[in-house]
């Protein structure tokens, strides 16, 4: 399977941003299994799930001041690449 995402370190932290179809962020109780399941492929860093709505805006899921820092930077900013899971 293969997923889109960054692992990205800024101020001190490294974490993954992965791009996820909009239906995985409906629900909370998705969210967290879908980042406990993509914590095997990135351990020990926070996860941050990015799901577009119908407009291509980006929306953020994960810890509160990564979440804040990537509202702050252009989507495309973020250096994304192809990952091989599972």
């Amino acid at each position: 399977m293969n997923i889109q995402g960054a692992v990205i370190l800024e101020q001190g932290v490294t974490f993954a941003v992965i791009a996820v179809k909009s239906s995985v962020t409906m629900y909370t109780s998705r969210i967290v299994q879908v980042r406990q399941e993509l914590s095997y492929f990135f351990p020990n860093m926070p996860i941050i799930l990015m799901s577009e709505d119908r407009e291509g805006n980006p929306h953020y899921y994960g810890r509160k001041d990564i979440v804040e820092f990537l509202k702050s930077i252009d989507v495309n900013q973020i250096p994304w690449k192809t990952y091989h899971v599972y």
